[in-house]
This record gives structure tokens, C-alpha cells and sequence, in this order.
């Protein structure tokens, strides 16, 4: 491995709107050589590559720590990304030189920073602190629009709070370009609690580049171990197994499904077909991975003896367009088409904002997942006698009057062999709808799609 020293400074790289490698300090070069690229090539270093594709995409400086393959050991760099018109300038510096990771090797001590694996999900700001990153589907879980945050400030997802002193530790952080813990805020459109926490990233001159952080949501915290005998479908685990499982492979499993994704869209260069497709299946594979995961944690939630659902003023109608945007591109990939109601209609009910996007989300998910290629699903609202009713049919095989019920039991499945989901979806949507004083009802039968009402009381 080339062993750099430190105290050098940054070596600088230039990449064009393609992103191919035209210039290149020395070190760079043999670096980006020995990856099999070269001057004029896409830039051979898959991770330096995806944070110049990142910094064009947002139009803002990007600054990473990355670990990349140099021979047979591993280098860490600090990588600062900043486009223009033409490209994007590449200014890599802090190589650290550290052996790569062989099977039956025991990895390294933690690093300082481990509020990176402990915190429900992550974020990163650039120096001006706006977003240049959020975890794998935290919008989705949590109830926001993770796609509109990127380039946005910090402060249009949280609003601050100040801590019992009367201070904001993130202020006091920026100024002294220091960790920061404990910080106070409320996830804007959810009313959600978090504590931030963050470290301070600097770019090769030493000037502050931003912070990568930590949420922690509280209200979110596992309970005490106890065995409780209303799970026994998981065996006997305690009930913080599933939070657990959650805290231990998320972070993994997003940074596989990412890494995946990026390999089967050629995004660093050719690749043989049938390696894309296996990298596909990778990403695929953990997506519903991270899906179980969400499902075992919700059901051992929504289980629970103390299992509440917080009744605020929202809009139906809102969550309706919310969930149907979140799941825009997933509809495009099947071919199918969401009809939807148009216009600004208001729906007011009771009930809380993220449960009930959940369980929009699962309905809608679940028509796109069962509707034909070239299939419509639609999308409609109704009030009456007290209830607003969203409707979401599709076009699939149906369900049979027999098995109405049985769809909505844990682990449910109709069809031997399926592979599509965890069978807790619709078990857990209803579960939630009755906690809010709705309901999630099917009308189908066989060969005639499927119907599913979910219905809230009217706010008066």
C-alpha cells in the first residue's frame, strides 16, 4: 500500500460533468491507477466517484470520510467535493493507511464517534449547515419527505429547542467547530421529539466542513427486557429484541442496499450484465430485509401492554398525497399508474400523522405490489357518518370472501411460496387504524381486484 504521511496536504482532482478523472495530482493518479482507471476514464475509485456524484447532483461542497481499496490493504481518506458549471474539483486529503478487513480477523476498536451506530438514524450538513445526507428510508418510516431535505438547512427538518440552561448546544458547536450532544428539537410536520448529536468534519485546510450526526428518538426507546406471553410468535425473546435487531442492521443493510444500487446502475463505470443484475437482487434482497426489520419492531410496538397512539389534528388528504409521492418511483418500476384525487381537498381527522401515513403507504404499497404490469391503482376519498374513508383498489387477482379475515392475521399469506413482504403489513395497519378509532376493511372477490377502506373519524 502507498503509506502517506499525514502532515501532507491535499491532493487535488479534477472530474468533468461525466465524471472522468481529466486531472490528478500524483498520488491521486497512482491511486485512481492502481484502481484500474486512468486520465480521461471514469474515475476508478468508487467511493471518491460517489461523493462527486453527490456534490453535482446537490450543487453544493460535499466532504466524506471514506475507506477505499489501495492494493491488497485499505486507505481512509477525507474527501472534499466541490462543483461548478464544468465538473467538480476533488480535494482529497488525511489518507490514513489501515489494513483491510480478512475473514476471521477481529476488526478494529470503535472510533471515537460512535454516536454514527447508535443513534436511530443519521444526517449530515455541509459547512452552512444544510443536508447533504439523511439514512436509507428515514423519511419514510418517520413521516417526512427525505428527497425534498437535500441542500435544504438543517432547520427546515428540525426546529431547535434550547436545553435547561436556556443555550443550543449546536450553536455553541458551530462556533467553536466542536462535537456536540443532547440538542433539543422536534422533527417539523411529525411533532417528534429527537435529541442531535454530531462531530465537527474538516476539509484538508482545516477549515470546518460540517457535521455528520446522530438523531435518537426518544419516545422510540425499547422498554425494559421482560417475556411477554402475548408474543409468543417470536419465540420468547424480550421485547427489546426486535429494537435490538433494528440498532444492529440497519445501518449495514442501508449501506449494502446503497453500494448495491450504485453497482447495478453502472454509476462507476461498464460492468458485465449479469453482475449488475446480481447487485440488483443484492439491493433487492435488502430492502426487504429492512422492511422485516420495520415490521418486527412496529409489531412488537403495537403489542404492547402500554401501546398508545398520540390523537392530533391532521389532514387525511394530505397524508394521502404524501404517501402517494413517497411511493411515485416504486409505481413507475412496476408499471403502474396511481390515480389519485386531484385538487386540494381537506380532510380533517383525528388521529396521528405518521401512523396513519404508515398505514397509507402499506395499502398503497400493497396494490402496486399486486397489480398487474400496465395496471391502475386508484385512489379515493369519501366522508360520511362521522368517517373519512380513503379507498385504495387495484386490479390484482382478488381475494377470496374465505380468506378476507385470515389477510389480516400475523404473518399471513395466501399464496404457498410468496415471497413479496413479511405478512405483518396489514396485520399492523388495522392494529394502528383501530388505535386511532378507525378501521382498515377489504372488499374484494376473485378475479376482481381488491378494495381496501381505511377509515378515521372526522375532526369536528
Amino acid at each position: 500500500m502507498n503509506i502517506i504521511d499525514l502532515s501532507l496536504p491535499g491532493i487535488r482532482g479534477r472530474l468533468d460533468l461525466e465524471g472522468h478523472l481529466i486531472e490528478a495530482e500524483e498520488r491521486l493518479r497512482e491511486l485512481n491507477a492502481r484502481a484500474g482507471g486512468a486520465i480521461g476514464a471514469p474515475l476508478a475509485v468508487p467511493q471518491l466517484a460517489q461523493v462527486g456524484r453527490l456534490a453535482r447532483r446537490l450543487g453544493i461542497p460535499v466532504s466524506r470520510n471514506v475507506i477505499a481499496a489501495d492494493g491488497e490493504d485499505d486507505v481512509e481518506l477525507l474527501v472534499r467535493a466541490e462543483p461548478d458549471e464544468d465538473g467538480v474539483t476533488l480535494n482529497v486529503s488525511d489518507w490514513r493507511p489501515r489494513s483491510a478487513w480478512r475473514a476471521g480477523e477481529i476488526g478494529p476498536e470503535p472510533a471515537p464517534d460512535v454516536h454514527r451506530f447508535v443513534g436511530h438514524w443519521m444526517w449530515e450538513t455541509d459547512a452552512a449547515l444544510c443536508i447533504t445526507f439523511l439514512s436509507l428510508d428515514a423519511g419514510v418510516r418517520y413521516g417526512f419527505d427525505g428527497n425534498a431535505m437535500f441542500g435544504q438547512p438543517l432547520t427546515r427538518l428540525f426546529a431547535l429547542e434550547e436545553d435547561a440552561q436556556g443555550s443550543f448546544p449546536i450553536l455553541s458547536a458551530v462556533a467553536m467547530q466542536t462535537r456536540f450532544e443532547g440538542q433539543r428539537a422536534v422533527l417539523r410536520g411529525t411533532g417528534r421529539a429527537v435529541k442531535l448529536s454530531a462531530s465537527p468534519r474538516f476539509d484538508a485546510e482545516g477549515r470546518f466542513a460540517g457535521f455528520l450526526g446522530a438523531v435518537e428518538m426518544p419516545a422510540a426507546e425499547p422498554m425494559p427486557p421482560r417475556i411477554d406471553p402475548e408474543i409468543a410468535d417470536f419465540g420468547g425473546f424480550p421485547d427489546s429484541f426486535s429494537q435490538r435487531l433494528d440498532r444492529a442492521l440497519r445501518l449495514p443493510l442501508g449501506r449494502i442496499v446503497a453500494n448495491a444500487d450504485s453497482i447495478s446502475a453502472r454509476t462507476d463505470g461498464p460492468l458485465q450484465a449479469d453482475y449488475a443484475e446480481y447487485a440488483a437482487d443484492i439491493a433487492s434482497a435488502g430492502r426487504h430485509l429492512l422492511a422485516l426489520i420495520d415490521d418486527l419492531v412496529d409489531l412488537q410496538a403495537i403489542d404492547g401492554e402500554d401501546f398508545r397512539i398520540a390523537s392530533e389534528p391532521i389532514d387525511l388528504a394530505d397524508v394521502v398525497r404524501r404517501a402517494t409521492g413517497l411511493l411515485t418511483v416504486r409505481a413507475a418500476e412496476a408499471d403502474v399508474m396511481i390515480d389519485q384525487p386531484q385538487g386540494d381537498a381537506w380532510l380533517p381527522v383525528a388521529g396521528e400523522y405518521r401512523r396513519a401515513l404508515q398505514v397509507m403507504v402499506n395499502l398503497i404499497g400493497n396494490a402496486i405490489r399486486y397489480s398487474p404490469r400496465g395496471g391502475t391503482v386508484w385512489v379515493r376519498l369519501e366522508r360520511e357518518n362521522g368517517l373519512v374513508h380513503v379507498i385504495v383498489a387495484d386490479q390484482g387477482r382478488g381475494i377470496a370472501l374465505e380468506d378476507q379475515e385470515r389477510i389480516f392475521e400475523k404473518f399471513s399469506r395466501l399464496h404457498p411460496g410468496e415471497q413479496s413482504g413479511s405478512g405483518l403489513g396489514l396485520y399492523i395497519a388495522r392494529r394502528l387504524a383501530r388505535a386511532m378509532g378507525g378501521d382498515v376493511l377489504v372488499d374484494s372477490a376473485p378475479g376482481m381486484g381488491a378494495r381496501f377502506i381505511f377509515s378515521l373519524p372526522v375532526r369536528e
